[in-house]
C-alpha cells in the first residue's frame, strides 16, 4: 500500500464565511465546496458544523470546520507560534513579493521575506490565528540532492544529541554550497 497524495488538510476556523473571503479573496484559492450536517458522521456526536474546502492548487485541498457550539478557539500554548503553520508555495519571487504587497495593502502584518537557502518566505496569520507561509523556491541546482542525501544522518545524529547537525552546514551560511556531482 502506499499513499497517494493528501486528499485534504484540516483545521478549525472562527467563521466560516470569513475564512473563505480571506483564503479565496487575497490568497487566490478558489472555494471548492462546503458541507454541513448537525450530526458528526464518524462518532454520531449532536454537534453541528460547516466543513469548507479550498483549492489550493494541483489537486491540494485545504479545509475548515466551523464549530458553533464548541468553546472558542485555542491554540496549544506549550508550542511557539512559529511552529505551527500552513506553508503554501508560490510561482516566483516575483509573485511573493506581490502577495507580499496585497496582503499588507489589506491591512495585514506581513514578515519577510525570508531566506532559507532553498527558498523564501513571508509569514503572516489568518483571520483564525493559523499561521501562514508562502514560499518561492530559491534552490541552486543539486542542492534538495543534497539535503535527501544526508538526511538520515544528520535525523540520526539530531535522536543522538539534540543539536542542530552540521551535514548541511551551507543552509546557515556557514559554508559555500558545492553539488557532489556537478
Amino acid at each position: 500500500m502506499a499513499i497517494k497524495r493528501i486528499h485534504h488538510v484540516a483545521y478549525r476556523c472562527r467563521d466560516a464565511k470569513e475564512t473563505v473571503e480571506f483564503y479565496r479573496d487575497l490568497l487566490g484559492m478558489e472555494f471548492q465546496l462546503a458541507i454541513a450536517e448537525d450530526k458528526v458522521p464518524s462518532t454520531g456526536a449532536p454537534d453541528p458544523y460547516m466543513h469548507v474546502f479550498l483549492d489550493a492548487g494541483q489537486g491540494n485541498v485545504l479545509a475548515f470546520f466551523e464549530l458553533p457550539n464548541s468553546p472558542d478557539m485555542g491554540r496549544d500554548e506549550n508550542t511557539p507560534q512559529w511552529v505551527q503553520h500552513i506553508a503554501l508555495e508560490v510561482e516566483s519571487m516575483d509573485e511573493l513579493l506581490a502577495m507580499k504587497q496585497a496582503l499588507e495593502g489589506a491591512g495585514i502584518d506581513v514578515l519577510g521575506p525570508t531566506d532559507h537557502t532553498i527558498f523564501k518566505s513571508i509569514y503572516f496569520f489568518d483571520p483564525n490565528g493559523h499561521r501562514i507561509e508562502l514560499a518561492a523556491n530559491t534552490a541552486k541546482p543539486g542542492m534538495h540532492k543534497e539535503l535527501k542525501r544526508v538526511a538520515e544522518g544528520m535525523l540520526e545524529e539530531w535522536a543522538r544529541t539534540k543539536k542542530a547537525p552540521r551535514h548541511a552546514a551551507w543552509m546557515h551560511g556557514d559554508q559555500e554550497f558545492k553539488p557532489l556531482d556537478p
